[in-house]
């Protein structure tokens, strides 16, 4: 089924004119790592999409996939702009099984713009201002559509994760977040990831997936470590997490479910149950 977005790549070329972009073979294997196949259309469950709202490059975008395809994630829902929507980037993006590029057209745009998030008085306050409140709400009104998309894709799990962002699921069974969500409970309706944020050590960073190495946390540490070192580990500084201290949230795809914001979802008709 087509979506808004969906087939509005902004300029078509033949295959033959295009670039041989990383070695890609045009065969259903993964072109980050050439013959690295993975089964995307496969019956094992749970399912698992991930939505993101992308301007990057391949050099973040293709090993942040390759990542999340190899711990158990099948499908990929990229709301690209800028650099990801470059007919060089979005071609390769599009070749890869599992991905689906949406593009903001004016289609897009003019559906989201009748979207019920515009009634939410809880995101009231991010409306029509510039910066990361412009940002917040787009990726909630991406991540609506989304839902859509996840449900009539036959998904089981919807999480909302950035391109410079991992999901770190090390206490699965073999690493894997597919097996992390299937040994829950079946009533369960969201997890939540604590986040642990990259401490950059050198000014040289190029890779920072693959060379930063120092991170910080305290969500893993009982209440009264929190509270008790808190004040002196931020030495002043109000925003001691640069970005967020809340995590990300993994969410089962269900009636009446909808974003919470960027980092949480809810749903219309009940409170969801964590874990």
């Amino acid at each position: 089924m087509d979506y808004p977005g969906s087939n509005s790549r902004p300029h078509r070329r033949s295959v033959s004119d295009c670039v041989d972009v990383l070695g890609q073979s045009r065969s259903p294997a993964f072109p980050y790592f050439k013959d690295w196949n993975f089964e995307f259309g496969s019956n094992l469950r749970p399912k698992i999409c991930i939505v993101s709202s992308t301007a990057a490059g391949l050099e973040q975008i293709l090993p942040w996939i390759f990542f999340h395809k190899v711990i158990g994630v099948s499908t990929f829902f990229l709301f690209v702009e800028g650099k990801a929507a470059s007919p060089v980037v979005s071609r390769v993006l599009e070749s890869i099984p599992g991905v689906e590029v949406i593009y903001k057209t004016k289609e897009l745009e003019e559906q989201q713009a009748k979207s019920r998030i515009w009634n939410e008085t809880w995101l009231a306050k991010f409306f029509y201002k510039p910066c990361n409140h412009e940002l917040f709400v787009k990726q909630t009104l991406n991540m609506e559509m989304a839902i859509v998309i996840s449900r009539d894709a036959g998904m089981d799990w919807i999480i909302h994760l950035d391109t410079d962002e991992l999901i770190h699921p090390s206490s699965a069974r073999e690493y894997s977040v597919r097996q992390l969500l299937a040994d829950l409970p079946e009533d369960v309706d969201m997890v939540v990831f604590p986040n642990y944020e990259s401490c950059v050590e050198r000014d040289d960073i190029i890779e920072p997936f693959t060379e930063v190495s120092m991170f910080k946390n305290f969500d893993h540490l009982p209440i009264e470590a929190y509270l008790g070192n808190y004040r002196r580990a931020i030495r002043g500084n109000p925003n001691y997490f640069l970005t967020y201290g809340n995590g990300k949230a993994a969410a089962r795809v269900q009636d009446h479910l909808r974003p919470h914001g960027a980092h949480r979802w809810h749903n219309y008709m009940k409170a969801p149950k964590h874990s």
